[in-house]
């Protein structure tokens, strides 16, 4: 199962840069790296990246990231993806541009 990270530019390159993250400020401050899935990533860009233009939506395969995935609930009651470790750039399945369209962001096909 894909899941789903949304980072600034800015951010996207400091991580590619360095191998891995420990995530945004937002991350940081809660002490671990929050993560969307295909059904939530819209929602998630809609509320937290608003008019933001220069973003790269990054895919991880949930399977692979072990124990220190964990399920919680947020936004609703819904269950979110948190990650409590660093994120590597050996966990990145791929990532793409995020662009700001008229309407919203414009995800790339087949993710939501």
């Amino acid at each position: 199962m894909l899941i789903f990270k949304i980072f600034r530019r800015s951010e996207w390159d400091k991580f590619r840069k360095q191998g891995e993250t420990a995530g945004a400020p937002v991350d940081l401050a809660d002490g671990y790296i929050h993560l969307s899935t295909a059904a939530q990533v819209t929602e998630t860009a809609a509320r937290h990246f608003i008019g933001e233009s220069d973003l790269v939506l990054v895919a991880l395969n949930a399977d692979t990231l072990g124990a220190d995935l964990r399920w919680e609930p947020s936004r609703g009651g819904q269950l979110f993806p948190h990650l409590y470790r660093p994120l590597r750039l050996a966990d990145v399945v791929w990532d793409k541009s995020l662009p700001l369209g008229a309407t919203g962001h414009i995800f790339p096909e087949g993710v939501v």
